[in-house]
């Protein structure tokens, strides 16, 4: 496949997890965007997968063709009907299925953490330029329009100048060792899963960290060591700083502030945003506004969980033509890699020596 046309875009899910679940949920709100096979290691995982979305999706789109089955991976990106591949496996395996897909010409959006490394992600952004095709990492929370708004208002200046920013995201996970979650050779940790949503929504609003440190909770298992828990500081260009915390052992609040010169932003779950306020204190004390929470409404609607913007976003830079997309650019990802890369290296975390 070379050339996207103006018919519905073609995806094709690779992996059948929790998340590939929520991404087709998402999928099915899309307009112009249909799902058309999926790939699994095990047949029957990926016949049940398409048959659950097999009938919701006709009854959104009639003239959708039945969603293709496909026991392995190699036979999945060899369908011809497949525009982009969206890869749904751990972490440790993006880089293998990113490039079966790309040198079998299919575009690809691939889950975050991108890869496991900084050396493997910036092997994936070479590869996806070297067969000319489109690749995105699936940082939603980068295409949500609720932080875009957050997001320009805030670099006008219209909430006064950033100062400090917090962010955490957590939750308890009770899996067997063999779960991705704790394997590291599928990329176990609380950073790579959950750590990457606080630390790119310090860099959308902040920009890219001169200085981060980092202290954690550190397991070892016979396959390697991950991190349980993180907490991180940043520093930034006009002297702003940030903490940050992840977790695998508690439930976080999810919530985000930040504090400007001029009042408070606030966000109870940054992870699926959807309220967020200003509330001035910068004004008199007969100030009337002052103190008071103001809506910070998203300018475009947000679709499904969030998942479906980050799709329509993809579908709109393949009708474009282009290789990256400038909300989730190769830069950023890469940028944020390295970031991870060296908060991992603070805990004591090397997946290159995993196995």
């Amino acid at each position: 496949m070379t050339h996207v046309t103006d018919e519905p875009i073609r995806w094709g899910i690779l992996a059948t997890g929790k998340i590939a679940h929520t991404f087709a949920d998402d999928l099915l709100l899309v307009p112009d965007a249909t799902l058309v096979a999926v790939g699994s290691r095990r047949l029957e995982a990926a016949q049940a997968f398409a048959a659950a979305y097999d009938a919701p999706q006709k009854a959104q789109q009639p003239d959708a063709p039945s969603i293709k089955a496909y026991g392995s991976y190699e036979e999945f990106v060899a369908d011809p009907d497949i525009d982009v591949v969206y890869i749904a496996s751990p972490h440790g395996l993006h880089l293998e299925h990113a490039t079966l897909a790309f040198e079998a010409g299919k575009h690809v959006l691939s889950e975050k953490a991108i890869t496991l490394t900084v050396a493997d992600a910036e092997t994936m952004v070479a590869r996806a330029r070297e067969h000319d095709r489109f690749l995105m990492e699936a940082m939603w929370t980068a295409c949500h329009p609720a932080i875009h708004t957050l997001r320009a208002r805030l670099s006008s200046g219209e909430f006064g100048r950033p100062r400090q920013l917090h962010a955490e995201l957590g939750f308890r996970v009770d899996d067997g060792p063999e779960s991705r979650m704790l394997d590291p050779r599928l990329g176990a940790g609380a950073l790579l899963d959950m750590g990457i949503y606080p630390l790119t929504f310090a860099h959308l609003l902040l920009g890219e960290a001169l200085d981060l440190r980092a202290v954690g909770d550190v397991r070892t298992t016979p396959h390697g060591s991950f991190d349980m828990d993180v907490a991180m500081v940043g520093r930034y260009a006009g002297g702003a700083v940030s903490t940050m915390a992840a977790s695998m052992s508690s439930w976080s609040s999810r919530a985000a502030g930040i504090a400007t010169d001029l009042g408070r932003i606030e966000i109870p779950d940054f992870h699926h945003p959807s309220h967020i306020t200003f509330t001035p204190y910068g004004g008199p004390d007969d100030d009337p506004d002052r103190g008071r929470p103001v809506p910070i409404e998203a300018e475009a609607p947000v679709i499904g969980l969030g998942y479906g913007n980050e799709i329509a976003e993809v579908d709109r830079c393949l009708r474009a033509g282009l290789r990256e997309s400038p909300l989730v650019p190769h830069a950023q990802t890469l940028a944020l890699m390295r970031q991870m890369e060296d908060v991992l290296t603070q805990l004591g975390v090397d997946y290159t020596t995993v196995g």
